[in-house]
């Protein structure tokens, strides 16, 4: 199991940029694809990008493709979320996901506000 604690959320103009971070403690964070997730006011939960624990392969929503990049530190137990050219429709709560190997989403963070300003 891992436990799941998001960090660096916050308020921004549109066109700023953010890093979000995921630390996970337990055990052998490497065998878990780690996803980010977002969830805007008054709507459902939705699929930002994830980054695959066998290669690192790397996915995006459209939405947010070209503009920001997720990377994991398997040594410092990190996942991030870079996120640049923030645009209005960015804003919500950012959940960090854990899936064990190639298993579902099982484990998530608390999550982290993330606005901006148009």
């Amino acid at each position: 199991q891992v436990q799941l604690v998001e960090s660096g959320g916050g308020l921004v103009q549109a066109g700023g940029s953010l890093r979000l971070s995921c630390q996970a403690s337990g055990r052998a964070f490497s065998l878990y694809t780690m996803g980010w997730f977002r969830q805007a006011p008054g709507k459902e939960r939705r699929f930002v990008s994830d980054i695959a624990w066998r290669d690192g392969k790397t996915s995006y929503a459209d939405s947010v493709k070209g503009r920001f990049t997720i990377s994991r530190d398997n040594a410092k137990n990190t996942v991030y979320l870079q996120m640049n050219s923030l645009k209005h429709d960015d804003t919500g709560v950012y959940y960090c996901g854990g899936a064990y190997r190639d298993g579902a989403y099982g484990y998530w963070g608390q999550g982290t506000q993330v606005t901006v300003s148009s």
